[in-house]
């Protein structure tokens, strides 16, 4: 047998013992407080030979209660055995089984309640035959108490079957099978107050009608036993029906503080069959959605770029563009088909992700965003979809720090970067059912002119030249080169090469 099995076989076996003790206890303990209640509590009519009558009244209750507790004992353990063996056998309940459980202290209630029926049926039957009115208040108390008593075997199974409730819960809700929350909160004040209040009442009446036989001190015993009764119960009933109903609520009330803190792996142990028990297994499903949603907006921002995937989720995708002022690096592997021959497939597929990774790194570092990879090459773009302020500086240091960075990490691999920026038409492009989010004009179709180019100059980066009017300081890091015409031009086109480290002077780009 397995170690989780001999645990399931061990948390069973504890519920068993402690639902049966806690119940036999509790009966046993009501009906040893009936007896001296109704003789000395309830007024009583005057019958010939009372103290006879009082004894044989114990046999019956010491020869009821032994047979009664014997089959509520085997009942309760048969319920258990079925309800939990999906338990200690370390399997998911099926639905029955789950039901099962739920509706056990409903079961326990009805059983109890039963058997105490019973008890006040064969009571006030045998008491009738000493005087009628004796047979009906015996009978009545006998039911008040087992009332009492039915409804605290409910309370306290339900308690001590929230942690398997839990487990079987945790893979299903099935439809509300547990008394509501209301029936609940009534049951409690009817253990608690209401019936011990109808029995003052009912002493009352029977003080009226056997007017002369019953005290004024009888009359206040009775209403300070009673009093007294329904005080403590009273208190500890509606504590336990607070608690069973709070305990979830405080549960629920912590995991949502956890999903506002933005802990998305956060569930709510189900162990109530009430609305409750609903409105938990609502919140998990809830929050399911939630961790789903977050995956596909990381997702989609993985494919997209993170400003893309905020600018659709916050004013929706349509198909389209506009015309943005844009930056463009375009950066190409140079040879990339000879190193697909001669290197093993598994070695060419880290060695790009490497390369890439430093491209990734660098373009998010300056606040660009990487619009697509095209097997060797990649795409970086700035001012789409949100303006970007500073974009000339911003776009010429992300080159330049972009060729050092592959040179020094990826040296294993040569690439041309070229950079080029101005007006360009930026959106979704594509049809309702698949469309893409790209950049299409002149700077794109430049920068990736000027990444051939650049494969020919020594530090393989090559950008417009007069981007550096607005560069700022980084333009100091540049040297602007003859112009030339790019293959599709018919004027030349201004050039500039970040400086090598031992040419590099504050305000050099002549």
């Amino acid at each position: 047998m397995t170690r989780r099995r001999r645990m399931g076989r061990v948390g069973a076996w504890w519920l068993r013992a402690a639902t049966v003790s806690s119940i036999v206890v509790i009966n046993i303990g009501g009906a040893c407080a009936i007896l001296p209640i109704a003789s000395f509590v309830v007024p009583l009519p005057t019958i010939r030979h009372e103290d006879a009558v009082k004894i044989a009244n114990l046999w019956l209750t010491v020869g009821y209660v032994t047979v009664a507790i014997a089959f509520g004992v085997w009942r309760g353990l048969s319920l258990n055995r079925k309800s939990m063996r999906w338990f200690y056998e370390h399997r998911e309940p099926t639905d029955a089984e789950r039901r099962a459980v739920l509706t056990l202290p409903q079961r326990v209630f009805r059983i109890q309640g039963s058997l105490w029926l019973i008890a006040a049926l064969v009571f006030a039957a045998f008491n009738a035959r000493y005087d009628i009115t004796l047979g009906v208040l015996v009978g009545i108390s006998v039911s008040m108490a087992g009332m009492l008593t039915s409804s605290l075997s409910y309370l306290v199974t339900e308690r001590l079957t929230r942690p398997f409730a839990r487990r079987a819960l945790a893979s299903g809700v099935p439809r509300r099978v547990g008394m509501r929350v209301g029936a609940r909160t009534f049951l409690a004040w009817l253990l608690g107050s209401g019936t011990l209040i109808l029995g003052m009442c009912l002493s009352a009446i029977t003080a009226l009608g056997l007017s002369g036989t019953t005290t004024v001190e009888q009359l206040a015993v009775t209403v300070l036993v009673l009093g007294g009764i329904a005080f403590v119960l009273g208190g500890f009933t509606i504590w336990m029906a607070a608690k069973a109903s709070s305990d979830p609520i405080k549960a629920l009330r912590k995991a949502v503080y956890a999903v506002q803190r933005g802990h998305l792996s956060t569930e709510v142990p189900i162990y109530d069959g009430t609305e409750v028990g609903v409105l938990q297994a609502g919140f998990n499903e809830m929050v399911h959605g939630l961790r789903e949603r977050e995956q596909i907006r990381d997702l989609f921002g993985r494919h997209v770029g993170p400003d893309v995937a905020r600018a659709a989720l916050e004013n929706g995708v349509r198909l389209g563009g506009e015309v943005r002022n844009v930056g463009a690096l375009f950066v190409d592997i140079i040879g990339s088909t000879t190193m697909a021959t001669n290197r093993p497939p598994e070695e060419v597929v880290a060695l790009l992700n490497q390369f890439f990774a430093v491209v990734i790194d660098v373009v998010h570092t300056h606040g660009g965003l990487i619009n697509k990879f095209e097997g060797d090459a990649a795409l970086a773009v700035w001012g789409a979809p949100t303006p970007a302020e500073g974009l000339e500086q911003s776009l010429l240091t992300a080159a330049r720090v972009m060729g050092e960075r592959l040179r020094a990490e990826v040296p294993e691999l040569r690439a041309g970067i070229g950079v080029s920026a101005g007006p360009a038409v930026a959106g979704n492009v594509g049809a309702a059912e698949r469309y893409e989010y790209t950049v299409i004009g002149d700077p794109i179709n430049e920068a990736a002119r000027l990444t051939d180019l650049a494969k020919d100059v020594p530090l393989l980066v090559l950008a417009r030249g007069d981007l550096l009017d607005a560069a700022g300081d980084e333009a100091a890091y540049w040297t602007q080169l003859e112009p030339v015409v790019v293959r599709g031009r018919t004027e030349p086109t201004p050039i500039a090469t970040p400086t090598s480290g031992d040419e590099r002077k504050p305000g050099h780009h002549t």
